[in-house]
């Protein structure tokens, strides 16, 4: 896609989810599926949707899709993204760096650190499977 840049997304905005919708609106087309280098850690926003941050150390790789996204579209898209939410680097697992969603720290705080699910998507499919069990 002509003047567009890559954007790497790792929750909501995913294929699929609540707010695929807003990227499919300014004209993004999905690229591929894979990871972020293992220096990132992910948490749960109220069970809402995650904030994802790069770290020093205690890292893991964490799943996102990569999207090509109209420059044009960066602002709207940001502009629709939850309170918090910000477009940063993001280094992927092959080494590409690439524009991506991250979390501002404070967003996190008190927050459930859920890096160990490696990604949005398994979080939810487990907290979906203990709903499930609860009944």
């Amino acid at each position: 896609m002509e003047n567009s840049i890559y954007l790497a997304v790792n929750g909501t905005l995913m294929r699929g989810l609540e707010l695929n919708g807003n990227l499919q609106q300014v004209g993004a087309e999905f690229v591929r599926e894979t990871y972020t280098e293992p220096a990132y850690r992910l948490w749960s926003i109220n069970d809402r949707h995650p904030a994802m941050m790069r770290v020093a150390e205690g890292g893991a790789a964490i799943a996102v899709e990569v999207w090509a996204i109209p420059v044009s579209g960066i602002s709207t898209l940001l502009q629709l993204e939850p309170p918090g939410l910000c477009i940063g680097k993001v280094r992927l697992l092959d080494g590409e760096e690439v524009l991506g969603v991250l979390g501002e720290a404070i967003l996190c705080v008190g927050q459930r650190e859920i890096t160990a699910w490696g990604g949005w998507r398994a979080y939810v499919a487990e907290m979906m499977g203990a709903g499930k069990r609860r009944r």
